[in-house]
């Protein structure tokens, strides 16, 4: 890899600092696990001439009366592991415990999940120029493109890797960043942004921003869960998964957030979904019915047809494992 700078940040501000270096994207780069980044830079996607340590932000979990926050630098494994976030997110500790294999999530952060860059082949091949390098096409149109969206209308037909951030969207979680300017907040499903907003990343972040903690709402009166669809169960990204977060009332379902992954360039929330379940009593009709919502406006490319299916029964068995649990 091309050789880099590094500095060792003590704390937040340090880090910021030497984020606020320069404002050009992709020169100066955090790293905290280095899951995803490592291997950017190995196959000369990613170039910074300087990595920015952010180990020591916040690691903290902390569940209280008004909901939970976890800091960026939290290990997946602790999240997993967690037993009081397990017993009131479910759906949070599943996302978690199912990223890659042990090593991983002993060395991965939930920030760097939330901020780790597609997984698309064409885009990870420093042999093609595709439009999230600054080319002129997207290769998955008339290429191989199994695992790209379904969702979305392109330009560019990635899919979302981060498996965390389906829950955190079905929560309405905010997700808190830092950067020269100060603070901010922002909602889980505003933080994500399409290919025609920001070709060159996947967030609203700035260069120079960091993302510190999320906070989720109290969970109370909720029923959740979260279903993946993968070809193997070890260290695989799925191929369609589904989080829920029901209001119940009862037996009666008040309130509903629907998020699919795998299938669009952001985690993709289904208003459609939730309609369909709002004011129901949920039974397996009702989740059919939701998916049926959920994907009636799928387009699939010329491979990946089969996603609409996989991503419908992922859905149905989110909502029923919520209502099971």
């Amino acid at each position: 890899m091309k050789a880099f700078a590094y500095v060792n940040a003590a704390n937040q501000k340090d880090a910021l600092a030497a984020l606020a270096t320069t404002t050009s994207r992709g020169k100066v780069l955090p790293i905290a696990g280095g899951m995803d980044l490592l291997g950017l830079m190995k196959d000369y996607i990613a170039q910074p001439d300087v990595l920015v340590n952010v180990k020591r932000l916040s690691s903290s979990i902390t569940v209280g009366a008004q909901g939970l926050s976890v800091g960026a630098a939290a290990k997946l494994v602790e999240v997993a592991e967690h037993a009081e976030l397990g017993s009131l997110y479910p759906a949070l500790r599943d996302a978690a415990a199912s990223v890659g294999t042990p090593q991983i999530r002993n060395a991965g952060t939930v920030g760097g999940n939330l901020m780790q860059r597609p997984r698309c082949w064409y885009f990870r091949n420093e042999e093609f120029n595709c439009l999230k390098k600054g080319g002129a096409r997207c290769f998955a149109v008339d290429g191989e493109n199994q695992y790209h969206a379904i969702f979305g209308d392109g330009p560019c037909h990635i899919v979302h890797p981060s498996t965390v951030a389906l829950p955190l969207l079905a929560y309405g979680a905010r997700i808190k960043v830092a950067g020269p300017d100060g603070e901010r907040e922002v909602d889980a499903d505003k933080f994500f942004v399409m290919p025609d907003r920001n070709m060159f990343g996947e967030t609203v972040l700035e260069p120079n921003e960091l993302v510190t903690e999320v906070a989720l709402p109290a969970s109370r009166g909720v029923k959740s869960a979260l279903y993946e669809v993968k070809f193997k169960q070890s260290h695989d990204w799925p191929i369609a998964m589904a989080a829920v977060a029901l209001r119940m009332n009862g037996t009666t379902c008040e309130s509903a957030r629907v998020v699919l992954g795998a299938v669009a360039p952001v985690p993709w929330r289904s208003i459609a979904a939730e309609q369909a379940l709002k004011g129901k009593v949920i039974d397996q009709s009702v989740a059919y019915q939701a998916a049926e919502a959920a994907l009636a406006d799928a387009k699939p490319m010329s491979g990946n047809a089969y996603k609409v299916q996989v991503a419908k029964t992922a859905l149905r068995r989110a909502i029923m494992k919520a209502m099971a649990g």
